[in-house]
């Protein structure tokens, strides 16, 4: 199991790496968190809802995806409350206080114990995340992910520690001593990451920490940003580039690409749908918030939403809805996915105050469609064709539609509830086929493929700095 020192230290990356690791050293790995909280979820081949996280460590394992990776997902609604979706199903809607209490813990407790059994009498070995910091002290009683779980499965912890945030010499020692005296027999490793500058010079860190801690650490992995693996969390949207007009520090005029503006909302969910542009050649993707960063794209991208009406609402208060109205008036090629396709209708309308106090909101009005949001979730994987090739995605809505059609165009218009719509080759091809002329490098860009190299790219660099060898020697000794 991997935990952390704290929320995006980098554990997710760093199991990923390891499930493709075990799967080319031979063996036949699976990764497992018992409890995620994110809005980036993926559908099952059951048509059932993980979280993405566990979905990209699974291929990176070679493996289909499956609930029991991740039985417990809970999708925040607002500051204060999230929907429960237990063993790839919606349970209802939690706040915070209901959620995070004793009574009813067991229920869920046995549910995790059961989804890491049934894995772990198909796969080996099982590779484990913890969630946040693995030393919240005051859940420790109704805590499910971190040691806890750890325990139940006689699992080898590894501590992964984010040393670019600062203060990593505390963040480890705390988080080892604020650990039971049977929680601490169990953390055989520490995991330096993120490691800006010469290793050379850490050599002394990494033995103050060894004598500090009585643990050794397995390895110092320097911060990399040339291996793209899709993140788990909208905190690395921060990071994102925020405007049109430039790429690698060039005018666009000079480096010919296509300008590809994703909405900025509230709400978003599943932002990992963009990462494939992102690293598209001819592309040059960048999150909007106002009308001024939608003046100069080519493709104006609305994403899904948790709060279709919430977001629908705040792009009419902040201008965005009218700019992109006006952006198709001047021949902007507009694409919804999801809830984004939801906001190009005619309407939505959420009788049963699903999502809030706004029962109906007037849409964009860029497609004839109207939206009804029902108590019912769609979760599925689709196959479908598109310009004579077959394509792969994935749908999680609530709401109903009044057409059939799984992609809806019109005049520069396209709506779809299909994620991962953009990671099909013929799709995007069609997508920027208006705008191909002015680019240079007009090479159709292989996804697929690319995210196949990444998996491997990240194994290599992982054993460069890791000492994968002591993982395997820690693995033959079994917890009791």
């Amino acid at each position: 199991m991997f935990v952390g020192t704290g929320s995006d230290v980098g554990k997710s990356v760093i199991a990923a790496g390891f499930c493709r690791i075990f799967l080319q050293d031979g063996y036949h790995p699976a990764p497992f968190k018992a409890q995620n909280m994110s809005l980036n979820s993926y559908a099952t081949p059951e048509g059932l809802e993980i979280g993405r996280a566990q979905a990209v460590q699974a291929e990176a394992a070679g493996i289909p995806c499956h609930t029991d990776m991740n039985p417990i997902l809970l999708k925040p609604q607002s500051d204060h409350t999230s929907q429960v979706v237990l063993n790839g199903k919606p349970v209802g809607n939690q706040s915070a206080g209901s959620y995070f209490r004793q009574e009813g813990r067991d229920v869920l407790r046995q549910e995790v114990h059961q989804a890491f059994d049934r894995l772990a009498s198909t796969y080996n070995p099982i590779v484990m995340e913890g969630a946040g910091s693995v030393s919240e002290i005051n859940l420790r009683k109704i805590d499910l992910v971190n040691m806890p779980m750890a325990m139940y499965a006689k699992a080898d912890v590894i501590l992964v520690a984010d040393i670019d945030r600062g203060g990593v010499f505390a963040s480890v020692y705390g988080s080892i001593m604020l650990m039971t005296e049977e929680e601490r027999k169990h953390v055989k490793g520490i995991i330096i990451n993120k490691f800006r500058g010469d290793i050379e010079l850490f050599k002394e860190g990494v033995k103050i920490i060894e004598d500090l801690c009585h643990i050794p650490v397995l390895g110092v992995v320097p911060y990399f940003t040339d291996i793209h693996i899709e993140e788990e969390d909208s905190v690395s949207l921060g990071l994102k580039t925020k405007s049109a007009g430039e790429c690698n520090n060039v005018k666009m005029i000079e480096c010919k690409k296509v300008n590809v503006a994703v909405v900025l909302l509230r709400h978003m969910s599943n932002f990992t749908d963009f990462d494939a542009l992102e690293q598209d050649p001819r592309v040059h993707l960048y999150y909007a918030s106002s009308p001024v960063d939608i003046q100069d794209a080519d493709i104006v991208i609305l994403p899904g939403s948790k709060s279709t009406i919430d977001d629908l609402y705040h792009l009419r208060r902040n201008g965005m809805a009218e700019a992109i109205v006006k952006a198709h008036r001047r021949g902007t090629t507009i694409l919804g996915i999801c809830g984004g396709y939801q906001m190009m209708g005619q309407s939505v309308e959420d009788p049963d105050g699903l999502e809030g106090d706004i029962t109906q909101m007037p849409g964009l009005g860029l497609l004839a469609v109207h939206t009804t949001i029902t108590k019912e979730k769609t979760t599925r994987q689709v196959t479908f064709e598109f310009d004579g090739q077959k394509c792969q995605g994935y749908e999680i809505h609530q709401g109903i539609s009044d057409t059939d059609e799984a992609i809806v165009q019109t005049d520069h218009c396209i709506g779809t509830y299909i994620h991962g719509i953009l990671d099909n080759a013929p799709f995007v091809d069609f997508l920027l086929r208006p705008y191909v002329d002015q680019v240079k490098n007009a090479d159709p860009f292989d996804y697929h493929a690319f995210k196949e190299q990444q998996y491997d790219k990240l194994a290599d660099y992982i054993r460069r700095y890791v000492d994968v060898p002591a993982v395997y020697r820690i693995l033959e000794t079994k917890n009791v």
